[in-house]
């Protein structure tokens, strides 16, 4: 099965995402689990959690992908900047026991000025605070493209946050491919490099996302500007050859290019029409 969705809002609940996936051709969402910009979360309401997983199971939605808000980091220099991460990323951990075996995702951070050591050191340890024995979400390092000071550019950089985070079995990593190809991995010339190159340093099996994003950038530019797909430097021959890749086919894929929603139900129909 071809596991395709986007971004939607959550401001409806998960029922509303649910049902809007399915009216755009999506079996799949990802939705921000507060403000993007941070601040409070709205109540979790446990009738339209239940009415949700109804619905998922009677129309096959899968492994919806939950995104911390921007604004967190990790491996911040200001210790009340890491304190609000730490205490929204345990918060929203917590919320998603509601809905069990699903994916939270997050921007590594920045180290802004401290060093990539010092910064790989501050997201483990950040981590190593939040992540519980009870908590049943697998979290996700995303690529990032390496703009300014990000951590998480190189794939030898997530693995090291993995590696020195205690319940690693808990992490994963959501493969973006606006980032990687700004941070200089060639997917569009070298996929089959660049995809063996993760499986030697972080390992295929940790690979649980794709976001699918064309790029307004040129190749290694270490920007993060998305584009819709077939609009920028990345190409729709890229993403036939990135969606039926045998090692990327059945992960879940997640739209973030700069769309409403018709132009992601257009989207969703291109990636289902190239799919072999």
């Amino acid at each position: 099965m071809c596991t395709i969705g986007c971004h939607l809002s959550a401001s409806k609940g998960y029922l509303s995402m649910a049902k809007q996936a399915v009216s755009i051709g999506a079996n799949t969402f990802q939705f921000f689990t507060r403000n993007p910009r941070g601040g409070s979360a709205k109540a979790i309401d446990e009738k339209d959690v239940k009415a949700f997983l109804e619905f998922s199971k009677e129309n096959s939605i899968v492994h919806i992908l939950a995104h911390a808000p921007y604004t967190l980091n990790a491996c911040a220099a200001d210790d009340r900047v890491r304190e609000f991460c730490i205490m929204t990323m345990g918060d929203d951990l917590d919320r998603m026991n509601y809905t069990p075996g699903q994916m939270y995702n997050f921007h590594p951070g920045s180290h802004v000025g401290q060093g990539l050591e010092t910064g790989i050191a501050k997201i483990a340890e950040t981590l190593n605070i939040v992540l519980k024995p009870e908590h049943n979400t697998k979290v996700l390092l995303e690529t990032m493209s390496g703009k300014g000071s990000e951590v998480g550019f190189e794939f030898s950089q997530l693995r090291e946050i993995i590696d020195r985070t205690a319940l690693s079995e808990k992490m994963g990593v959501c493969l973006d491919t606006c980032h990687v190809y700004d941070a200089g991995y060639d997917i569009v010339n070298d996929l089959d490099g660049v995809l063996t190159e993760f499986d030697k340093v972080i390992g295929l099996e940790r690979l649980c996302a794709v976001h699918i994003n064309d790029s307004k950038n040129p190749f290694s530019s270490h920007k993060d500007r998305h584009e819709k797909i077939g609009d920028g430097s990345i190409g729709n021959d890229a993403f036939k050859r990135i969606i039926n890749h045998p090692a990327l086919k059945d992960i879940p894929f997640y739209l973030e290019t700069p769309n409403e929603l018709d132009g992601y139900e257009r989207e969703i129909a291109l990636l289902k029409s190239i799919r072999e």
